[in-house]
């Protein structure tokens, strides 16, 4: 697994914790029966169909989760992940400011630790065509 320098486990260590995290994301929203919340919401939010959105989004974290922790098309992946992450703060952590506990509730600053790790990631595996 390390076969790499200590860069290279590093990223690895942070690229499994964070399909980890996004793993459990979405089998907490089924395993809580909340898909059909989720797409409740997106439709109140003016989005069609937002029942199989939610399937769809739920899904990817399960399958894309497996991807990004094996490394394949990690930086694809990643950058779903950190732009379903923007779209999330966009949608519901901006208007409750920085703090996701302490001094404030449901916050944004979970949600940009997330962004800029998977960015880096996306960064750290992409490789140029040719290359």
């Amino acid at each position: 697994m390390f076969s790499g320098n200590k860069d290279q486990a590093a990223l690895t260590v942070i690229r499994v914790l964070l399909a980890a995290v996004m793993f459990i994301h979405g089998a907490a929203r089924i395993s809580n029966g909340t898909v059909g919340g989720f797409g409740e919401y997106l439709g109140s939010q003016g989005f069609p169909l937002g029942f199989y959105i939610a399937w769809a989004i739920t899904l990817f974290e399960l399958v894309g989760s497996v991807m990004l922790a094996v490394g394949f098309y990690a930086w694809i992946v990643a950058l779903v992940f950190a732009l379903q992450l923007i779209v999330g703060v966009y949608m519901v952590h901006w208007k409750e400011g920085w703090f996701v506990v302490g001094a404030g509730r449901n916050g944004m600053e979970f949600s940009l630790v997330l962004i800029v790790s998977l960015l880096a990631i996306a960064y750290s595996t992409y490789k140029r065509p040719g290359k």
